[in-house]
């Protein structure tokens, strides 16, 4: 392989990956994005380029652990080379696929190309001791925190508050969900086409779907991804996790109800509720404090069809008492900005990104958005605030925090149209990604009175 081609190889390609994503902070799915685009990948390459990312990702801190016996100034160590002997250790020591030695052999080619002989005689010299003498178990740490943070590449502060909140075994049967792939679930427009004649359409071209076992209008694809379809052309279909479908059920919209989507980017959720109007009384007021981010549900709109019940405008939601009348809406959703833990398994890199601090940060504004929109639902009106993470200090405490404050609103059971999805004993949706293979989501139901 000549040293242009290697440049443009999925390995290659994944090593520079990684080393933007801890530099930069950068998200991976964004690069993996960009990266496809440019070098043309191969669906074949393609799908190793995302193996090899979401993988040393996931399994950062145990490689880290792994690798550590073997390398004796690692404070020398540059990057993108700790990026090439994880990538290569994640290779021998998770993927089957791949001989040892062939991996160490494609690790020199790269660290001679990147660098020189002595770093490719030293990234040599790490992988086949590895491949000579194995590498340690997680299992000989005696220290439970210490051991889930490694065994699942974790921080300990994250698993140190899960367990604060829902205790060890659930702490780590979240933590080995989140380490999972994301499946691909598909919203339906039924208004649009049957669901049973949508599942005939897409089984007919190929693709296995299944109903989901909690949102209504949610299918679950067990191959591809059918943006090729024409259902997705046409916008009958639309990516979109089954978790997030639930806020347009709790909703319980009438047809020509006035809405106001707090926090509206990228636009699913804005969408399946526009999808519930009648489309001469009823429409949806987006905000987004992003310009940029609202292009992206003016998009969505555009394609499922709903552009023209769908209002966008570039506001802090903060300060929405400012734009807007008092009891302007019938229904408001605050889809809240949080630190997005639930969503770990499409966007494992967050893990890194986010600290305690973060959180409580978070909660300070997700309550802010919630005192400013207060004043604008009609009385009887219906509040849904919604998080894609796991914490009960952004989920749970922000509420109960919400109602001291406001007397006037009352806490609801969340409405779902499946009996599987669970209840805490205050109505509450607390659903974490175990439970069914979901990202992890909250739903909070709150009516005005």
């Amino acid at each position: 392989m000549t040293t242009n081609n290697l440049k443009h190889s999925s390995r290659y390609i994944a090593v520079t990956i990684l080393e933007k994503i801890e530099k930069n902070q950068s998200f991976s799915n964004l690069l993996l994005t960009e990266a496809v685009k440019k070098n043309q990948l191969s669906d074949k390459d393609r799908g190793l380029l995302t193996e090899l990312v979401y993988g040393v990702i996931q399994n950062k801190l145990l490689l880290d652990y792994q690798l550590e016996p073997f390398i004796k100034q690692p404070e020398k160590v540059e990057n993108w080379v700790r990026q090439l002997l994880r990538l290569s250790l994640y290779q021998m020591t998770q993927l089957d696929k791949v001989p040892a030695h062939a991996t160490v052999n494609e690790a020199v080619r790269i660290a001679k190309a990147r660098g020189h002989k002595g770093i490719a005689g030293f990234v040599n010299g790490v992988l086949r001791s590895i491949d000579r003498q194995g590498v340690r178990s997680p299992e000989e740490i005696t220290d439970s925190v210490k051991y889930l943070s490694i065994r699942y590449s974790f921080p300990v502060w994250m698993i140190e508050l899960l367990i604060e909140e829902v205790g060890i075994v659930e702490t780590e049967k979240i933590i080995q969900s989140l380490s999972k792939r994301a499946k691909v679930s598909l919203r339906v427009n039924t208004q649009m086409k049957p669901m049973d004649e949508v599942i005939d359409q897409l089984n007919d071209e190929g693709y296995e779907v299944r109903p989901s076992q909690i949102a209504r209008d949610g299918l679950i694809c067990e191959n591809g991804l059918p943006v090729s379809s024409e259902l997705f052309k046409n916008g009958t279909i639309t990516i979109q996790d089954e978790s997030s479908m639930l806020v347009a059920e709790a909703m319980q919209i009438d047809e020509g109800d006035n809405i106001l989507d707090a926090c509206a980017a990228p636009g699913g959720k804005t969408t399946h509720m526009a999808s519930y109007l009648d489309g001469s009384s009823g429409s949806v007021t987006a905000l987004d404090l992003n310009k940029n981010k609202l292009k992206k549900v003016e998009e969505n709109a555009e394609r499922l069809g709903m552009s023209s019940l769908i209002r966008t405008r570039p506001m802090d939601a903060r300060k929405v008492s400012d734009a807007f009348e008092a009891q302007s809406f019938d229904k408001i959703l605050v889809d809240a900005p949080c630190s997005g833990l639930g969503l770990m398994k499409r966007k494992p890199d967050i893990r890194y990104q986010k600290t305690l601090d973060d959180i409580y940060a978070l909660q300070k504004v997700q309550g802010d958005i919630l005192d400013s929109v207060a004043p604008l639902l009609k009385k009887g009106g219906r509040l849904i605030y919604s998080t894609c993470t796991i914490t009960l200090k952004e989920n749970n405490e922000v509420i109960e925090a919400f109602l001291k404050e406001h007397q006037e609103f009352k806490l609801e059971p969340v409405f779902t149209h499946k009996k599987a999805v669970q209840l805490s004993k205050e109505g509450l949706v607390n659903l974490y990604p175990h439970y069914f293979d979901t990202d992890g989501f909250f739903i909070a139901s709150l009516v005005k009175y």
